[in-house]
């Protein structure tokens, strides 16, 4: 198997196949040092639960597990609205964390240190995917050193732009959202209490993660052209614009670190296969990052692909195999679209501040209240937990 790109899903499934037994090759023309540095990515993920389990089954959570903050409860509110949902993991028999916050360069560090200790695994950075050729035997990949690779199974984990879905002639949906992701660190004087926040406004959602040693992750939405005048201000009005949103609930609150923006779009590809090849994470489906699930996204992806291409080769069969894409394709399609559309949906209805749809929310809100098992089930689904799971979701081994 050839996956073309490094970042976090690409590491992963390369990680799962090879500690299965397969030969793997990683394609990626970034340098692993850059990609650690605090600079490169200043985002958090809130991993599920469900993809929890799949770190868990590879034997990646004791090395991330320090690093990480687990989400107890999640606390969704509606601009001025006295009325919010309340999700609390004590309100699951299991009584396990909602899900985890991690930095994205830790689960980088810890990705690229088990790739690289795995023997079947080959790591090419700074090395590039020229080209792709795919007949019914194979895919033979042209690196940007001249060297060819062949492969059974071509993988495409090369983000939303994507070179190998384009040169597959694989169709794109996709629309810009006006709006921008604005992400930073703040410090505050409370303790968060493991406790997550959605406060929607006018312009987006404004999400504060908690992390670690007190402190938060904020990914907070404006329209794009305010977004840049924000992030350009100097520190003391950033972080009184910052205070302003974000309420006293946590004491005084202050920016620590760097500031980036990200700006939003959906992107669903038309199919998630070609010949010999697949689709994975963002160069299959980008979508809103209003409920924090596009990783986990990606990482049921994996999950599902690594389980399909395993079995097929413990039966020695043709990794590559149009009956095992076709599969891949399937078991995915249904969860990105719904997630999707539940993100986009969700966007639309609270990013503005009509009042016949102020009340519509307001409504809402208050029957998720009153059906204990309805507010039980959208937890189970924001944690990961519904639908057809892969062995490694469901915290099994490949």
């Amino acid at each position: 198997m050839l996956i073309a790109g490094g970042g976090l899903i690409g590491l992963l499934l390369g990680i799962a196949c090879a500690g299965a037994g397969l030969e793997v090759a990683i394609v990626d023309p970034v340098d692993p040092a850059a990609v650690l540095d605090e600079g490169f990515d200043g985002r958090c993920s809130a991993v599920a639960y469900g993809s929890h389990r799949v770190l868990v089954a590879l034997g990646l959570w004791p090395q991330i597990g320090p690093w990480a903050e687990p989400i107890s409860e999640i606390r969704v509110a509606d601009d001025e609205s006295s009325l919010f949902l309340h999700y609390d993991h004590r309100q699951l028999e299991t009584g396990v964390p909602l899900g985890y916050v991690v930095e994205n360069r830790v689960l980088r560090r810890v990705l690229i240190e088990r790739a690289r200790s795995l023997r079947t695994l080959s790591f090419l950075a700074r090395f590039a995917v020229g080209s792709a050729d795919t007949s019914t035997f194979a895919a033979v990949v042209t690196l940007s050193d001249g060297h060819r690779v062949r492969s059974r199974l071509l993988v495409a984990a090369d983000g939303r732009k994507s070179r190998l879905r384009r040169a597959a002639g694989i169709p794109v949906v996709k629309w810009r959202y006006q709006q921008t992701a604005i992400v930073t660190m703040i410090q505050h004087e409370y303790p968060h209490g493991g406790i997550a926040v959605e406060h929607f406004l006018p312009a987006g959602p404004f999400a504060i993660l908690p992390m670690t040693d007190d402190r938060s992750s904020i990914v907070w939405t404006e329209r794009g052209e305010l977004a840049a005048r924000l992030i350009a201000l100097p520190y003391k009005e950033f972080g009184g614009e910052l205070a302003a949103r974000f309420g006293d609930f946590l004491g005084a609150v202050k920016p620590v670190g760097p500031r980036w923006t990200y700006p939003l779009e959906l992107m669903l590809a038309e199919r998630y296969v070609a010949r010999r090849m697949a689709l994975v994470g963002e160069a299959a489906h980008v979508i809103h990052p209003i409920a924090g699930q596009g990783l986990n996204l990606g990482m049921r992806d994996v999950a599902a692909l690594a389980e399909l291409v395993v079995d097929t080769r413990r039966l020695g069969l043709d990794i590559g195999a149009d009956t095992v894409l076709g599969r891949y394709q399937r078991w995915r399609r249904f969860d990105t679209l719904l997630l999707a559309t539940i993100t986009d949906g969700l966007n639309r209805l609270f990013s503005n501040s009509i009042a016949p749809v102020q009340l519509a929310r307001d409504l809402g809100f208050a029957a998720v209240h009153r059906l204990p098992p309805l507010t039980r089930f959208l937890m189970r689904h924001a944690m990961g937990l519904v639908g057809d799971l892969p062995r490694l979701v469901r915290g099994e081994p490949l």
